[in-house]
């Protein structure tokens, strides 16, 4: 059975070659050009790019200094995978303008450089950094510690962390290093225990431009992997003698550690492992631990890069007296600015490095024996992360109280803890012993933890993060003691743990052939709580976060919807015409009785339409709209799609499709390639896209073909739309399609959503452009505090206009305005600068007023309702918004 993804294809250029090797660095072009980048409040800033060659091939480079006279020690500073010198070009102006000597370049195969990826072997890539290393030697800006010998840091993120490290072992003129979210052991990242990550490895090769750009080599072990879905001895080996633990033993200059929080590609416990071995080694060594990570999150990029900054500043620039930070740092959410509702991120520290053991406590769970399936194909798969899909994947939705994970029933194992008497924040990896049987030789088990709240009624998984495992020798039963990932979660009082033991999951692969396992505890459950680490502030409310991060949950619940073997509600044979009905609908704010964020809501959409969503904000827009999409359950009433009552899962959501602001892709693939890939992982069958329908709906036309990177905000936000639209769903959802786009992408968009509607699918928009709204929805929904205020046509909702605006060549006297209001049927009429604003009575109409005005030779020159969707829908909230 094939497991690869699907490869995209085109996704960049083939390699140049050169035609021999070059024994010493060569500069081949841009010598001497330089650009001065220039900042009223700092030295100007000097680029001099060039086009090196060396170890036989060509590797494209950019020299930053400032005009300012002396040597200055120096930075390399390398991009992540599937990126280019480009990506750290800011990065490396500020640290020029700063006093340092910085060096930038494309890795093989990335950007203008040539070779084929070696994934950082030490022949290639750290090979191509040492000939760096020795040209930075001959510059008269650089300062050296001998001859051949410059002072030298290099810092980077993912592959160019790894690469960083690596060079550290490699070369003893590396005096200090950065690296941030990457690997110790890839043969560890890419095959924990023994299983392999299948969707990451394939992102993985995608994203560098399909096997042919890899050494053949890696390219050879990828595919044979991918085919057998286990990884052999072979491909360990490759992929560990290309691995900064290769050296770990001779890595011997401060290291600063910024490992992400939300990664399942990288995960915390490879920071661990490098902090244990450079440690050893007599370093100096922080970990940080950053709100971010592969999955998405925030990447904290000013604080990361202040921090790599004051660590260069005292291992380089020898400042004793800089602030380096903790040595050990955690970032927790604490709230919210009150000011622009945007989160804010708070540092929990020690002064020592806890490990991912420390303070542990013993936690009882209960559950007998218990067995369970490794269904056929290991299909369906339980659901962790996808990774690389919806801006940022579903690890800061479980951070927040969300729970979107799934596991199928008859395919795991449970068991539970009592209610936690205290919150408990566990920080680092909880343990527990079972043991294991199979009807076959192996066993592959997923382990997670899961935070439960009272009643069972909220399952979150922290940080999406699962151990795989595979169990050798599992016929003869076997006790084993499982690692689980390593997180930072706050475990508050009465919630229980929940260890959770899966027959699959959607991103590692299974095996095909079907058995049983069985499994029984052996011990508690230990839990880590790093008792020296200072504990965070509040929580963050769930809504801050929810709407980036909402396409991920919508790729998620395709994924379930074309799966998922469950029972559901009877359906309504009245409602299967019917894209939506919601009936009675009700939530209330959490530990409240009484307070609610919807009561009693009921409308119902029918197809063809494109219904607007309005409210000011609280009023219940977005919990709908999270009710609407399963993500949370409603206390009262219920949600019909079609006839089918809406939940967590519920299989009538693969005819729902929905856009949420700030949408992510993949940068360095394409329009189409992204496209292709999120439908890929959602499991269905290609032929049900129907991606180019999708595409042209969307109008992106040849910018298909171009690296999402390229694209304006407009292109993007008609790319998440054609997202949306995979699958041509009959609901579409779209949450501020328009934000952030000027008033021809506006009209764009709008044609978009009229288009869709117009062959008999229906639209629901959620919009603060009132005006926007008014030309593109057919129907409204108006809501405020929770509550339905009006639904019905926009032009209902507007009124034929009680209140006209006559249009005059010349200003009216004011006399002949006091006649005006005595007409019959008239209400009243004011002078405006453009004519006169008349408000009609009941009895009054337009026709019979324009007969008066002309009768009291009024220079009449236009007539027209006054009344905007903006004055009805003040008018309808009572001003409220």
């Amino acid at each position: 059975m094939d497991l690869r993804l699907p490869r995209l294809r085109g996704l960049l250029r083939g390699p140049r070659r050169l035609g021999a090797a070059a024994a010493a660095v060569v500069v081949l072009a841009g010598a001497g050009t330089w650009t001065t980048v220039a900042d009223d409040n700092a030295p100007a800033v000097r680029q001099a790019d060039q086009v090196m060659a060396f170890n036989g091939v060509r590797i494209d480079t950019s020299y930053f200094t400032s005009t300012e006279a002396g040597r200055r020690p120096a930075v390399l500073l390398a991009h992540g995978f599937g990126g280019s010198k480009n990506d750290v070009r800011q990065q490396a102006q500020d640290l020029a303008r700063d006093g340092y000597a910085v060096l930038t370049w494309s890795a093989r195969s990335f950007g203008r450089s040539t070779g084929k990826i070696g994934l950082n072997g030490p022949k290639g890539e750290v090979a191509d950094v040492r000939k760096l290393i020795d040209w930075l030697a001959k510059q008269p800006q650089v300062e050296l510690d001998k001859t051949g010998d410059p002072r030298v840091g290099m810092a980077g993120a993912s592959y160019g962390g790894a690469i960083a490290l690596e060079t550290a072992g490699y070369d003893d003129r590396v005096d200090a290093i950065a690296p941030a979210i990457t690997y110790w052991n890839l043969a560890d990242a890419l095959f924990p225990n023994g299983v392999f990550k299948k969707l990451w490895a394939g992102i993985f090769v995608n994203s560098g431009g399909g096997c042919e750009r890899f050494e053949t080599q890696i390219c050879q072990m990828y595919e044979r992997v991918a085919e057998s879905g286990t990884p052999d001895a072979q491909a360990v080996e490759l992929l560990e003698e290309r691995s900064p633990s290769a050296v770990g033993d001779r890595i011997k200059v401060p290291t600063l550690l910024m490992q992400g929080q939300t990664d399942s590609l990288f995960p915390l416990g490879q920071a661990d492992a490098a902090a244990k071995a450079i440690r050893a080694n007599g370093a100096p060594v922080d970990v940080d631990w950053i709100a971010g990570g592969h999955d998405g999150g925030d990447m904290e990029t000013s604080r990361v890069q202040a921090r790599v900054q004051s660590w260069f500043d005292r291992y380089l620039k020898d400042d004793k007296g800089t602030d380096t930070g903790p040595a050990f740092r955690v970032t927790r959410t604490g709230g919210v600015d009150s000011t622009d509702g945007q989160a804010l991120l708070r540092g929990a520290s020690d002064d020592t490095y806890p490990g991912l053991e420390s303070g542990r406590k013993s936690f009882a769970l209960t559950g007998r024996e218990q067995s369970f399936a490794n269904p056929a194909g290991a299909n369906p798969p339980a659901v962790s992360a996808l990774p690389g899909l919806g801006g940022g994947g579903l690890s800061q939705l479980s951070s927040l109280g969300v729970g979107v994970s799934l596991d199928f029933p008859g395919q795991f194992a449970r068991f539970d803890s009592a209610p936690v008497a205290d919150d408990v924040r566990i920080t680092g990896s909880p343990t527990v012993t079972v043991h294991v049987k199979s009807t076959g030789d192996d066993a592959v088990l997923f382990g997670k933890v899961y935070d439960v709240g009272p009643g069972g009624t909220q399952q979150v998984l922290p940080s999406q993060l699962v151990t795989p495992l595979r169990v050798e020798g599992a016929k003869a039963g076997k006790d084993v003691t499982i690692t689980l990932p390593a997180i930072d979660h706050d475990v508050e009082q009465g919630h229980r743990l929940r260890l959770v033991l899966a027959s699959t999951d959607l991103g590692y692969a299974s095996p095909t052939t079907p058995a049983t396992y069985t499994v029984s505890l052996k011990g508690d459950l230990e839990v880590p709580t790093a008792p020296g680490v200072a504990t965070a502030a509040a929580p963050l409310p769930a809504w801050v976060w929810w709407l980036p991060l909402a396409g991920a949950v919508i790729a998620l619940a395709l994924l379930l919807t074309g799966r998922r073997r469950t029972s559901a509600s009877p359906p309504d044979p009245e409602l299967a015409e019917v894209p939506l009905q919601i009936t009675d609908l009700s939530k209330r704010y959490a530990k409240s009785a009484d307070r609610y964020a919807v009561k009693e809501l009921s409308f119902r959409v029918e197809k063809g339409q494109v219904l607007g969503l309005l409210g000011p904000n609280g009023a219940g827009k977005t919990t709908t709209l999270r009710m609407l999409m399963g993500l949370i359950k409603p206390d009262d009433g219920e949600i019909r799609v079609f006839g089918r009552a809406i939940g967590p899962g519920a299989p009538v959501l693969s005819r729902v499709g929905a856009f949420v602001e700030g949408a992510g892709f993949l940068p360095h693939l394409s329009g189409r390639e992204n496209l292709e890939l999120y439908w890929a992982a959602t499991g269905r069958p290609a032929e049900d896209a129907h991606l180019d329908e999708a595409l042209e709906i969307a109008g992106l036309g040849d910018a298909l073909a171009r690296a999402v990177r390229t694209y304006s905000q407009g292109m993007r936000q008609r790319l998440a739309i054609a997202q949306a639209m995979l699958g041509m769903p009959d609901l579409l959802i779209l949450d501020e399609p328009t934000n952030g786009l000027d008033p021809p992408q506006i009209r764009e968009m709008r044609e978009v959503m009229i288009r869709y509607a117009a062959a008999g699918r229906t639209v629901i928009v959620s919009s603060h452009l009132l005006a926007e709204v008014e030309q593109s929805c057919t129907h409204l929904v108006v809501m405020d505090r929770g509550r339905l205020v009006q639904a019905g046509p926009v032009q209902e909702i507007i009124g034929s206009g009680d209140t006209l605006l006559v249009g005059t060549g010349t200003p009216v006297e004011e006399p002949v305005v006091e006649k005006i209001a005595a007409l019959p049927g008239v209400v009243s009429a004011v002078r405006t600068d453009d004519g006169l604003l008349v408000r009609l009575g009941a009895d009054g109409s337009a026709r019979s007023l324009v007969v008066e005005l002309v009768r009291l030779e009024v220079p009449v020159e236009s007539v027209g309702p006054h009344r905007r969707l903006e004055d009805a829908f003040l008018t309808l909230i009572g001003g409220s918004a």
